[in-house]
């Protein structure tokens, strides 16, 4: 069985010219990264802004397992599915982290025969949107900190200094760190930390900036740090914005490559659903609702994760309205979920299946809240039996779903037809009223309740003394309607990864919370998630390698 990557290897790719003129585009609207790598100008983007909208499909899934599900599979599949029976579909996808690729979920270009390519590329460097995402963050810590060391006209409480510096890869011992040691010269000691680039609050600004003017203003309104009376103290306080926008300007150009089949794909940015918000960006979602008849997107991780946060906070700022929702499962991460080991998934179990199911129907009633319609697809595996696959088509369409099978990872566009045709039925008689979950003038501890309960399915909230405090400080400095980005373990419905299946009667702990200014929201930080995540015992790093003829080996 050959590899993703060497599937990946073996791919006849089109001239990405040449995949920019299936949809209009000329030579002068993109610049060109190699042969199969562009960015959309800038100049062709405003062009764009009078454009007609197509379709918007929203691809989530159950929550994630370690059998695997296959949503950005199944995503690339539905696209090339719809473009083999005549649609004029269109990808926007989010950029892999580095982290997950030398960690332990590896790269997010697909699988199988259901890939955008290059492969290799696309997981490693791309474009570099990521390193300049980093730079332009870690610039406004080395501004901040330099303002401190010459004199610290603004008055900023070094005890609270709120901008984390970033990298993007797993790095356990940069959580908590300790810096300025030396001489006078080199700065005043005090703590600091650092997050994953993912996890920064420039990827969130970066992802659902609309334009340049827009970018600007969401950097300049970061709180970095607060003075010795409390006030905010801002990035463009600081006078870090000019230089941050100059880094960043090429990285707030979507990036088009294509599928394995061709379709084309707008892959641009990136940030975690566990730890941000999980949505590719507004810029690349609307280029691709112009571009096409029907856009395909993902937000990460299940739908208490990614499309909570995608309806509620990037549909919201940015004005979208979802036409159909397709939710990913597998036979295999139900039964998961119904208490079977991972090495016994293969064999048939109803009964864990039946005990399972309660998972996908909580994900199913999350969507349908949001009053989008929904489409179930089983990600089909070879162990998969004929009782097991009508077992879940009945349970979906009993709660009101439709439902269809997607066999993309081994047959591609054609393993996606089926699904394809579904959704094309959807979104032409399957009406969508599409509505946010709450009011952005809720309070912000009844938006938290709100999700914890209609989301999650908890019976109650716990607020920590230190996000009790938070709280009433966001209230003082203006903040409280703003839309609330939950930070959570993505294994679990509830904050505790243990817990599977559809737990109740559980309380969700907040410990913390902050603001994000610049993105637009406030996150809530639960149970022990973290922004920086660290490497397993035996990270995917110790498989990649380079090849005497310079091919990359190891990545999936």
């Amino acid at each position: 069985m050959k590899t993703d990557i060497e599937i990946a290897r073996e791919a006849k790719m089109m001239p990405i010219s040449d995949v920019a003129g299936t949809l209009g585009l000329t030579d002068d609207d993109i610049e060109l990264y190699g042969k199969y790598k562009c960015k959309i100008s800038e100049d062709y983007l405003r062009k764009l802004e009078g454009a007609k909208d197509g379709k918007l499909v929203l691809v989530t899934a159950v929550n994630p397992t370690p059998a695997g599900e296959g949503k950005t599979t199944t995503s690339i599949g539905l696209a090339m599915g719809l473009t083999r029976i005549g649609k004029k579909a269109v990808l926007a996808l989010r950029e892999p982290s580095l982290g997950p690729c030398f960690g332990l979920k590896g790269g997010a270009a697909g699988g199988g025969y259901s890939q955008v390519v290059p492969m290799d590329e696309l997981n490693l460097h791309f474009t570099g949107d990521f390193h300049a995402i980093t730079s332009a963050n870690n610039l406004c810590a080395a501004l901040l900190d330099n303002h401190i060391q010459q004199g610290n006209e603004l008055h900023i409480d070094t005890r609270n200094i709120v901008l984390k510096r970033c990298e993007d890869m797993n790095d356990r011992v940069l959580r908590n760190i300790v810096v300025g040691l030396g001489s006078k010269a080199d700065g005043f000691v005090r703590e600091d930390h650092f997050v994953i680039t993912v996890a920064s609050e420039i990827m969130a600004i970066l992802c659902l900036a609309s334009d340049l003017k827009d970018l600007r203003a969401r950097l300049s309104r970061m709180v970095v740090a607060y003075d010795i009376d409390g006030n905010i103290v801002t990035a463009d306080d600081i006078k870090a914005v000019g230089a941050m926008m100059a880094l960043l300007k090429d990285a707030a150009k979507p990036n088009l490559i294509q599928t394995l089949e061709h379709t084309p794909a707008l892959v641009h940015g990136g940030p975690f659903a566990n730890i941000a918000h999980g949505c590719n960006s507004v810029r690349a979602t609307k280029a691709a609702l112009k571009l096409g008849d029907i856009a395909i997107t993902e937000a990460g991780f299940g739908a208490d994760l990614g499309a909570e946060k995608f309806f509620d906070i990037k549909c919201r700022l940015a004005g979208l309205c979802p036409d159909a929702c397709v939710i990913v499962a597998t036979v295999r991460a139900l039964k998961y979920n119904g208490g079977v080991k991972k090495e016994d998934l293969g064999r048939e179990d109803l009964d864990a299946l039946k005990a399972g199911i309660s998972n996908l129907e909580k994900h199913i009633e999350n969507v349908q809240m949001y009053g989008v319609p929904v489409i179930v697809t089983l990600n089909r595996f070879v162990s998969d039996t004929d009782a097991e696959l009508e077992f879940v088509r009945k349970s979906a369409v009993d709660k009101g779903c439709r439902f269809a099978l997607s066999d993309v990872w081994a047959k591609g566009g054609a393993g996606g037809e089926e699904l394809a045709r579904e959704v094309a039925d959807a979104l032409e008689n399957d009406k969508s009223e599409y509505k946010p979950l709450y009011p952005a003038d809720l309070p912000i501890d009844k938006k938290i309740r709100t999700i914890a309960s209609k989301i999650y399915g908890a019976a109650d909230v716990a607020f920590s003394d230190a996000a009790k405090k938070k709280m009433a400080e966001l209230y003082r400095q203006g903040f409280s309607g703003l839309p609330v980005c939950m930070a959570k373990t993505q294994y679990s419905l509830s904050d505790d990864p243990a817990l599977l299946g559809r737990p109740e009667g559980f309380t969700l702990n907040v410990r913390d919370m902050y603001v994000s200014a610049g993105a637009g929201f406030i996150v809530a930080l639960t149970g022990n998630i973290m922004t920086m995540p660290g490497l397993p015992k035996k990270p995917a790093a110790f498989d990649i390698d380079v090849d005497e003829e310079g091919r990359i080996t190891g990545l999936f």
